[in-house]
């Protein structure tokens, strides 16, 4: 799942970055509304976390723009301001939740979790694909018997496929959402990656799940 994190203090937004990306969601950051509002209005997030004042461009402009837009992506909003009539415009700006800086890491993860499944993305904490599972609360994969040891960015991979099952992904979007940069024609990181998921995934087993696309990309498939 991929995260839009728009907050003007570099070492906010290096620890919103960090931690979230320690709980395998892709993040990507904007320093600026400018620069947030480009991001929200041009590429897709599973949710939003916004500071309300930031450099050339204020939060509430910034989401009350993404909502005329029809943009209905849950948005966490971020402030040092704590009062009622502060919370009340942004809610009523279109915001779907608020947390008051300084916060604890845990509240602000178990809101973000909330927003995921009241928006549809996070339904189930427990993902199934035939034999294969994986609990995203506790992040352990089993197979069958067979418990799957993953590395974070396979684990990443992993559930991303599960969520998609029976979709082929292409390398591009494969790599947006998990490394959450621009494809690179020349890197095979994705085809690493794949591979060795493929091998704890699959080896052994009579049914192949990850499957390949060829001249297209990869698919999880259950049928």
């Amino acid at each position: 799942m991929k995260i839009l994190v728009v907050e003007d203090e570099q070492k906010v937004a290096k620890f919103l970055q960090q931690g979230l990306e320690e709980e395998h969601y892709a993040v990507k950051v904007a320093s600026d509304g400018e620069q947030g509002t480009v991001s929200a209005t041009t590429e897709t997030f599973d949710l939003i976390i916004l500071d309300i004042f930031l450099p050339k461009r204020d939060g509430i402009s910034l989401l009350k723009e993404i909502r005329s837009k029809q943009i209905t992506t849950p948005v966490l909003m971020l402030t040092a301001k704590s009062s009622v009539d502060n919370k009340i415009e942004g809610l009523d700006s279109g915001a779907d939740d608020y947390l008051t800086k300084p916060f604890a890491f845990a509240e602000l993860l178990a809101r973000v979790r909330a927003l995921l499944r009241r928006g549809g993305v996070e339904k189930s904490t427990m993902l199934k694909v035939a034999d294969l599972q994986l609990d995203t609360v506790a992040h352990k994969a089993k197979r069958g018997e067979k418990l799957i040891e993953l590395t974070g960015k396979e684990y990443a991979l992993l559930e991303y496929f599960m969520r998609n099952v029976n979709r082929v992904l292409t390398r591009t979007i494969i790599s947006e959402h998990i490394w959450n940069y621009n494809f690179d024609t020349g890197t095979n990181v994705v085809d690493v990656y794949i591979n060795h998921l493929r091998s704890k995934v699959d080896d052994g087993f009579e049914k192949k799940l990850l499957q390949t696309v060829r001249g297209v990309g990869y698919v999880l498939k259950d049928e």
